[in-house]
């Protein structure tokens, strides 16, 4: 069970960055009506909103490096919390940005997962 949830947190990061940062756009298949999205304190819900603000932000290019990816089971329904660490670069910056972000992942009658939650911090200091 625990390396099933490992590697499904492992794949489903891989996969989210990825889109984030060649194909933003597509990130609001990754999310529901129901999602809910915490952006530096900001709250927004649902997947529009949610795609409105990540295809709004102020850089059309990045690119992720992914440090840590802790993943636990949340609930008997199957849900997975997978939390990440890492550094952002973006086009002509020298210095790389430090980031946290936790995504709660729901099953669907598909089999596959949806973000219900997503939590994304800069990390300063």
């Amino acid at each position: 069970m625990e390396e099933q949830v490992d590697m499904v947190g492992r794949a489903f990061v891989d996969h989210y960055y990825l889109l984030f940062d060649s194909n933003r756009a597509s990130l609001s298949t990754l999310y529901q009506p129901t999602s809910m999205l915490s952006f530096e304190g900001q709250k927004i819900f649902g997947a529009e909103d949610i795609a409105a603000k990540l295809n709004q932000l102020p850089f059309d290019q990045c690119k992720h490096l992914i440090s840590t990816i802790d993943s636990q089971p949340s609930s008997t329904s199957g849900g997975i919390v997978v939390f990440v660490s890492g550094s952002l670069q973006l086009p002509g910056e020298e210095h790389l940005l430090r980031f946290s972000q936790m995504f709660h992942l729901i099953p669907t009658p598909q089999g596959s997962f949806f973000v219900q939650n997503d939590i994304f911090r800069l990390n300063y200091g």
